[in-house]
């Protein structure tokens, strides 16, 4: 090796030692150093979720969301995570119920250390706003089919949808959803109903469990069918999607998260399959909810869980400011500060506690 080799080879040496040094200093910065949950309910609803505070050594405080948080579960996570640095986040348990809020929470922390809304650090925006449906002044509704009071309804039960159905604004899309509870039979008869009205998708027309049972349904009907309620199992997703079953894809935002989500929406995109994500908590979901939507490209509407009494509503945008959930034109904003793009209200969080 010449002395001209050898120089420059010390320099690259160097100038690795120092970029090793900063990337570690930056890791450990990064690295959590508490985990902390705060139950809350709605005072009306009583509609009830669980908001997760996680903080870096540096100070970096990072929000997510979940249905609820045992004291098991909080030991759990305490224990894995603790020390380990937050742009790990794509190793976080999959199976566990709060590995959603966890996901939130480090890509806020990693987006406000990085000093860009999460959207971008995903690689976004794939759009300028996002299209909401399912409360507030949305103009798009859901009309609930009420539960059959026993198998193969007949006239009355469908003249009672079609009431439901015929109630919904001539201004407004709608969604028919089913909640899983009719039978094969019914859930044909239902979408034979609707399907003049054209709804965007009939959402749970019955259980996904039975895949015979769902053939059935998607071979009788034009209405499009989204699954995602209850589905802990990517492959349910990937079966219906590999069969020809589904038309929306609804996954749990609160259980796989922004990451989870993604995972989901790429496996759709495949199938040319459209991405509807469902969200049944708080504010702090709904900002991970758009940060989600502006990061994938088969994105076709959110769900919004806005409360239709004016003191949940008013808990809801005390709880994080600015209020993410307020609609313009049937859309919401997207975010523009670094992380989730929300500051949280502690003291609101005190006052609103779950007991």
């Amino acid at each position: 090796m010449n002395a001209l080799v050898r120089q420059r080879r010390g320099r690259l040496s160097t100038g690795f030692a120092a970029q090793s040094a900063t990337a570690a200093s930056n890791a450990s910065a990064l690295d959590i150093a508490e985990i902390v949950p705060f139950p809350v309910r709605e005072p009306v609803s009583g509609s009830r979720y669980s908001l997760l505070r996680v903080k870096t050594r540096s100070g970096l405080t990072g929000w997510g969301e979940c249905v609820s948080i045992s004291n098991d579960e909080l030991k759990l996570l305490d224990s894995v995570w603790r020390g380990r640095p937050a742009n790990h986040y794509a190793a976080i348990d999959a199976s566990t119920p709060v590995g959603g809020a966890l996901d939130m929470a480090l890509l806020d922390i990693l987006g406000k250390a990085c000093h860009a809304p999460v959207y971008r650090l995903l690689g976004g925006p794939t759009r300028g706003k996002v299209r909401g449906f399912g409360g507030g002044d949305f103009p798009i509704v859901t009309v609930n089919v009420p539960a059959p009071l026993s198998r193969n309804q007949g006239k009355t039960y469908q003249n009672q949808i079609a009431a439901l159905v015929a109630a919904v604004p001539a201004s407004s899309d709608f969604v028919l959803s089913g909640n899983g509870l009719p039978t094969a039979g019914d859930a044909a008869s239902v979408a034979a109903t609707v399907e003049a009205n054209h709804p965007l998708w009939f959402d749970e027309p019955c259980s996904h469990s039975n895949l015979e049972t769902v053939r059935k349904i998607s071979g009788e009907i034009v209405v499009p069918l989204g699954f995602g309620k209850g589905v802990r199992d990517v492959g349910v997703f990937q079966a219906l999607l590999r069969e020809g079953l589904i038309d929306v894809v609804r996954p749990e935002l609160a259980f796989f998260g922004i990451t989870g989500v993604r995972r989901i929406a790429a496996l759709a995109e495949t199938y040319y399959v459209a991405v509807a994500p469902r969200h049944d908590g708080g504010p702090v979901g709904t900002a991970a909810a758009i940060h989600l939507a502006a990061s994938i490209p088969n994105f076709f509407v959110q769900h919004v869980p806005v409360p239709s009494n004016s003191e949940d509503r008013a808990m809801r945008a005390a709880l994080c400011s600015p209020n993410v959930e307020t609609e313009r034109d049937g859309f919401l904003v997207l975010p523009t500060g670094p992380g989730l793009g929300i500051t949280v209200n502690e003291s609101a969080l005190e006052k609103y506690r779950a007991a």
